[in-house]
């Protein structure tokens, strides 16, 4: 216990937001989760509809998928792992640290091209657009665009639209889709590359455009206990996949996967 308390100390600056449930409940086991910043609202919900059928609230750290999978390889005590995209499962898995036969696709999402909330224009997003003339003498916020998954969709779309050579110098990389919105949000870049459900949360953004499915890899969050997880992590992971928590999932705009799990 120990171990897992000193550790979610350590790695509290890692973190977009980290739910740390109050220091009394601490004293007890809980569950812990790992999952990727992006699902921070939604996640948050489902946490408190969850607390009966899992017998608590979990512990929470949201962050960049590359970073917490990271985190995990170098011993984090983490019970679940939820990612925002197959890439970073499949390292952990390969490496066996998740169980293999508790991973699901849990979830789905677009990512989309934000602005300020008072921004007038819409952006066609197709084959050849001029985001970099779009773009003037401002920047792009992307989350990490070699290692978070919301930076690699952008990019990857982007390099099919063949729209990145024109604008990979005046990309504003942040290290997770959060921040990346944050930039946008605050006015310090005029537009950025997010998940259409990270725009949702935040009324100081619209959204100007939004990517083509076929422009990059489907976007799929899966989820699974890591190989070190509690017993009581079981009943966290069935619950995040109960119709409860698809309707919570779906009101943040993500789109469920995985089947409705039985009581």
């Amino acid at each position: 216990m120990a171990l897992r308390l000193s550790f979610l100390a350590g790695v509290a600056g890692i973190c977009v937001a980290t739910c740390l449930a109050p220091a009394a409940s601490l004293a007890e086991e809980t569950v812990t989760v790992f999952a990727a910043a992006s699902l921070k609202n939604a996640l948050d919900a489902v946490n408190a509809a969850c607390e009966a059928d899992a017998g608590g609230t979990a512990t929470i750290s949201y962050a960049a998928s590359s970073a917490l999978a990271k985190q995990i390889e170098n011993g984090a005590p983490a019970d679940i792992f939820v990612s925002a995209d197959l890439d970073w499962m499949a390292y952990l898995s390969g490496k066996n640290l998740t169980r293999k036969d508790t991973e699901v696709k849990l979830l789905g999402n677009s990512i989309v091209l934000v602005a300020p909330a008072d921004a007038t224009a819409a952006i066609e997003i197709r084959d050849g657009f001029d985001l970099a003339g779009l773009l003037g003498d401002g920047r792009l916020a992307m989350a990490n665009v070699d290692a978070v998954p919301a930076g690699k969709y952008g990019k990857a779309a982007l390099e099919k639209l063949g729209a990145w050579a024109s604008v990979e110098g005046k990309v504003a990389q942040a290290e997770n889709v959060r921040a990346a919105l944050a930039l946008v949000s605050t006015g310090e870049a005029p537009l950025g590359i997010v998940y259409k459900t990270d725009a949702a949360a935040d009324k100081k953004v619209k959204i100007v455009g939004t990517f083509p499915e076929g422009s990059h890899k489907p976007i799929v969050y899966p989820a699974a206990l890591t190989s070190d997880a509690t017993d009581d992590a079981a009943a966290f992971l069935k619950c995040m996949q109960s119709a409860k928590a698809k309707a919570l999932f779906e009101a943040q705009g993500f789109t469920v996967l995985c089947p409705v799990a039985s009581n």
